[in-house]
């Protein structure tokens, strides 16, 4: 059992984002938050519904593909709506997961969300250290590499110690045999990556509207390397509604490229924004989700010549 309560660990998100966001801004103002929110325009907002939408599809098909592996099918409808709202709950809560935690406690599939969540971020690291590696960009990928040996100690340490008890044997050994009805299939493997490279495309692709909303005027090499840096850090569990460490990177990276740490703050803010409006349709699911709720739980409604029969 964690030593640490689920409440607090939301708390302790919660105050995490805070800090960082209140950092952010004490160092760069809160100009560039008002410059990101109004350069927001009906065209930013098409082009980001538009690529929200294909990265969506993209990723209930990873979503699909997993739970069609472990003998729990979903369908496309049910995928894309739960998807949505997923999406729409980890814009507005904090954590950047309870959306999936609910995905998950609705679907009842939590194994299968879980595993193409995490197949996501892994994927999605692979992607961020060959785009830094191919653009000869090295000082970010220390950085990286520092998170990626400390992921890699703690999986190590993690199945060590769980491996030191029976019981512990008897779960690396059903996790692993979860894993191979998974991944086994190389068309499943494929699939699954596949879908994850367009879903960090179709996001860095709205990152890269965000950026021209605001008026950044850099090559398209520096917009896929500032996107895909704002995009891992926006990851991080330890944002409000997706707030946070995404801004202090996008400070960060857009300073180190001469573009100032305002500029980045305003795009991460413009990007924040588009984000959320394009994952809007998830409030309508849980609209019509508790609409229908109210409707099955209401009382009959019996006539009074029907109470006399």
């Amino acid at each position: 059992m964690s030593a640490v309560s689920p409440s607090t660990r939301r708390l302790l998100q919660l105050g995490f984002g805070l800090i960082i966001v209140a950092s952010t801004i004490a160092v760069v103002g809160t100009g560039p938050l008002a410059r990101g929110a109004l350069a927001v325009s009906p065209t930013a907002i098409l082009f980001a519904m538009t690529f929200t939408a294909v990265a969506t599809l993209a990723a209930t098909w990873r979503w699909r593909v997993v739970s069609a592996a472990l003998g729990m099918p979903v369908t496309w409808a049910a995928g894309l709506s739960a998807y949505y709202r997923s999406q729409f709950l980890n814009s507005v809560l904090p954590g950047g997961v309870v959306g999936d935690v609910h995905r998950a406690y609705r679907q009842g599939a939590a194994r299968a969300v879980a595993t193409e969540r995490i197949a996501g971020q892994l994927v999605q690291g692979v992607v961020t250290v060959v785009v830094l590696s191919v653009l000869g960009l090295t000082e970010p990928l220390i950085g990286f590499a520092w998170i990626g040996a400390g992921a890699v100690l703690a999986v190590v340490v993690a199945v060590t110690v769980a491996v030191a008890t029976a019981r512990g044997r008897r779960f690396v050994r059903r996790e692993g045999s979860l894993l191979r009805a998974t991944f086994g299939s190389v068309r499943a493997s494929l699939s699954i990556v596949a879908a994850s490279v367009v879903v960090v495309a179709a996001h860095s692709a709205t990152f890269v509207v965000a950026c021209l909303a605001v008026g950044v005027t850099a090559s398209p090499r520096e917009l896929v390397t500032l996107a895909v840096v704002a995009l891992a850090a926006a990851a991080l569990p330890l944002s409000i509604g997706g707030w946070g460490p995404r801004e202090a990177a996008s400070a960060s990276a857009f300073a180190l490229a001469g573009l100032g740490a305002g500029v980045g703050l305003a795009a991460s803010t413009a990007f924040g924004v588009l984000t959320l409006i394009s994952v809007a349709p998830g409030l309508l699911v849980l609209i019509v989700e508790w609409a229908a709720a109210r409707v099955v739980a209401r009382p009959p409604v019996i006539r009074p010549e029907e109470s006399l029969v």
